[in-house]
């Protein structure tokens, strides 16, 4: 197990430098600079040599990506050109909204998925069973920011409710705090439950045919005993890689329930980046949430050998 992680970690160092890499020459790409949006704006210096010469945007590209990535190695990220505050400092006062996003997103999309997968295979082609599957399929069809507008017009229209446009901190307030981010993260977690549940559905039936649940029936343990023990553990591997990977891609793909519910986190801020042309911020949030995903994965990879003993790191 020791030398499988320490291999996985070894790959860590190329595959971040490959995603450093394809962030820096890639939103260079973008059409516009940020020395024209600066010199757009008031407070700014009006010669744009000079700016650019502030700003390290003069030297070749090449050099630029070797000083960004030397100073990354010693873990500074850069200055933001706009608000002139560490990256790093900015990303850690961000991190935590839309790390509790996600969380309870998951949270909810586990709370929902499971248990209906688990319901309709075990009564496969009953009329629950055509329910679960139909609100899967809407699940993964229906695009969340659409939910998330409907909702929000909706209540507005007949209850004259709108979310509240200051972000209340959990250690200041946590039911305030939590009153807030509820909504978001039930639709992230209704979305995200659809392909849970699909999953879990098919493993469950899979797992179901094995010659091992059939003894557990034929000795006439109880049913809640033969999904209890037979049944989920060896059923839930593959459901946890679902989890896994939503997960990750939920830490990076909070943009728009962000954006929409105005809330401070990581996703609003990349996306302000973007429209700014942000450099440092971007390349910022990108190394950070590459390096969650990865270890994210390696923690999944070593998960599995606790759920199958079967499996083994070779």
């Amino acid at each position: 197990m020791s030398r499988y992680v320490l291999r996985r970690l070894m790959l860590l160092v190329p595959t971040l430098l490959l995603v450093t890499l394809l962030v820096f020459s890639i939103i260079r790409l973008l059409p516009g600079d940020i020395v024209t949006l600066m010199m757009s704006e008031q407070g700014y210096a009006s010669d744009k040599a000079k700016l650019e010469q502030m700003m390290g945007l003069d030297r070749p590209f090449y050099r630029q990506y070797l000083t960004y990535l030397g100073h990354a190695l010693q873990g500074d990220l850069g200055v933001s050109f706009w608000t002139k505050e560490p990256v790093l400092d900015e990303i850690l006062r961000r991190l935590p909204v839309s790390l509790e996003l996600a969380l309870l997103a998951m949270f909810f999309g586990i709370l929902i998925a499971v248990p209906t997968g688990i319901f309709s295979a075990v009564r496969q082609d009953t009329w629950l069973d055509y329910l679960f599957r139909t609100g899967a399929i809407g699940g993964l069809s229906i695009p969340g920011f659409w939910t998330a507008t409907v909702v929000i017009v909706g209540a507005s229209i007949w209850w004259q409710w709108v979310p509240p446009m200051r972000y209340t901190p959990f250690t200041r307030d946590p039911v305030k705090n939590l009153s807030q981010l509820l909504l978001p993260a039930l639709i992230l977690g209704l979305a995200l439950s659809a392909s849970i549940m699909r999953m879990t559905r098919s493993m469950v039936l899979e797992v179901l045919r094995e010659d091992y649940v059939r003894t557990a029936w034929a000795k006439g343990l109880p049913e809640s005993a033969v999904i209890a023990r037979h049944v989920l553990k060896n059923a839930m591997i593959p459901v946890v890689t679902i989890m896994g990977l939503q997960l990750s891609a939920l830490l990076g793909g909070t943009v728009i329930m962000e954006s929409i519910f105005v809330l401070p986190g990581m996703g609003k801020f990349l996306l302000d980046a973007i429209t700014w042309r942000d450099y440092p911020v971007i390349q910022g949030i990108n190394l950070f949430l590459a390096t969650g995903i990865i270890g994210l994965n390696l923690v999944i990879d070593v998960v599995y050998g606790f759920l199958d003993p079967r499996i083994r790191f070779g």
